[in-house]
């Protein structure tokens, strides 16, 4: 609806003017604002795409197989360099003093898999026998890069079975699953160490020496889980004096390497689409599933809004206050759960690969962010002014192809909390958008129902 809200005052703002600055006149003393939302005359046009390769390049390592007559098959295996620590006790401990090894693999107690939680499942892990490339997308092939021989452990696990505990650091409740490694795996690197500590001082030198894991879902489906910490610990002893001289043995654990945001990881994804996402699609139906699913082209009328912002001052001057747009959702009934994507990104087609790849974060000019509102079964964009008003004043009010043309897709968002040292409260910083990885998401995205939002100020001399 088009609604025009007449306000008669006197203007203390920044305009931006719709013609030349001589045009604008001397005073505007005497005029009249204009508050004018439109929310009806513009629309968006859209199809879905298969995406099935992308760079997740998040620490997040989905591990399991998940069927869904409503979602499809998922399967999701992990490889991973590893970051090693920057020092081991070798003065006081021995290598024989070293008992046994694990991979540890955390996964938050809520929210951390999708499916059923007391299905069994097996976990297998192998020694990577040569450098991962880079970059590296989730269609990557582990053959070559592991010997199917050389298994060094594995586990079966459930969600109930795993040890629950908290983090002292988040404070986030999570399930643990412990792997057995072999002891002399961690001798291997103790010894590593002592003969040259310079082999853990980057990531690169201990690649160079350690190639990395491969993990793999060895047996059962049913349930996917999304770990989001992974590390490889030596557990040890030392025989100590007592204040009465007596012998005493303390045990202790080290961790010697972990999976972190500095390394290569990848999680190796193969989704196949249900029937009825692709029937939905080829129906016309705007549908984003992932990760490695659908993501959605669509036109944004970006032209038609600035030729009806231009046509609307006319010789008046105008200041541009609002560009949003909501898109309704529509859940998809499914037997797991699957919910829509917790947050969509909206960037130029042009850019995608770019931004992706770059880590970046959104701009407001060519990029956007949106969370989705489960109460109102909605994203809302609410912060696209700066798209326009580039647009307006850098290109003349002319839109080309590239500025029309947009990608969007489900993504995860990693935020740092802090907390503010001049109140009580604490504030949230973005600091990581990339493609969906931590969980299966699928909707239907109403943009044949879009609202899209612009509301601006024209001031009309009388």
């Amino acid at each position: 609806m088009k609604k025009i809200i007449v306000i008669i005052a006197a203007v203390l703002a920044v305009w931006v003017a719709a013609c030349t600055d001589e045009d604008i006149g001397s005073s505007l003393s005497d005029s009249r604002t204009e508050v004018v939302a439109d929310s009806t005359s513009f629309s968006m046009s859209g199809h879905s795409v298969l995406s099935p390769r992308l760079q997740s390049r998040t620490v997040t390592q989905l591990i399991g197989r998940l069927s869904d007559g409503d979602y499809g098959s998922l399967s999701s295996e992990v490889v991973a360099q590893l970051m090693p620590t920057l020092a081991i006790d070798t003065l006081s401990v021995t290598a024989s003093q070293i008992d046994s090894c694990k991979l540890l693999l955390r996964v938050p107690a809520t929210g951390g898999f999708t499916g059923d939680s007391l299905v069994p499942m097996r976990m297998s892990v192998y020694r990577l026998n040569k450098q991962l490339p880079s970059p590296i997308y989730s269609d990557f092939d582990p053959k070559g890069y592991y010997d199917p021989s050389d298994l060094l452990g594995e586990a079966a696990y459930n969600a109930p079975s795993s040890t629950r505990a908290t983090d002292s650091q988040t404070g986030v409740i999570y399930l643990e699953v412990a792997v057995p490694m072999p002891v002399e795996l961690a001798r291997e690197l103790f010894a590593l160490y002592k003969a040259d500590d310079k082999t853990f001082a980057t990531p690169k030198a201990f690649a160079a020496k350690f190639p990395g894991l491969y993990i793999s879902n060895s047996y059962g489906a049913g349930r996917v889980m999304s770990f989001y910490d992974t590390r490889l610990v030596s557990y040890y002893h030392r025989t100590v004096k007592t204040a009465a001289g007596a012998d005493s043995i303390v045990r202790a654990t080290q961790t010697y390497a972990a999976v972190t945001p500095e390394v290569v990881v990848n999680n190796v994804l193969r989704l196949d689409v249900a029937q009825t996402l692709d029937d939905a699609v080829a129906a016309g139906q705007a549908i984003v599933a992932a990760p490695a699913g659908y993501e959605l082209h669509v036109s944004f009328p970006i032209q038609l809004i600035v030729d009806a912002y231009k046509e609307s001052l006319g010789k008046s001057v105008g200041a541009f206050n609002t560009l949003e747009m909501t898109i309704p959702v529509e859940e998809i009934k499914n037997e797991n759960g699957i919910k829509p994507p917790s947050y969509l990104l909206m960037v130029k087609s042009s850019m995608r690969d770019r931004f992706i790849a770059g880590d970046s974060l959104t701009n407001d000019k060519d990029s956007f962010l949106a969370e989705y509102d489960a109460s109102k079964k909605c994203y809302v964009f609410d912060d696209m002014r700066n798209y326009l008003l580039d647009i307006i004043k850098e290109k003349d009010s002319y839109a080309d192809d590239e500025d029309m043309e947009f990608v969007i897709m489900p993504v995860d968002v990693t935020k740092y909390t802090q907390s503010a040292s001049y109140t009580s409260s604490a504030y949230e910083t973005i600091t990581k958008i990339a493609p969906s990885v931590a969980q299966p998401s699928m909707a239907r995205l109403r943009i044949d129902k879009a609202k899209i939002k612009v509301v601006y100020n024209k001031q009309v001399v009388l």
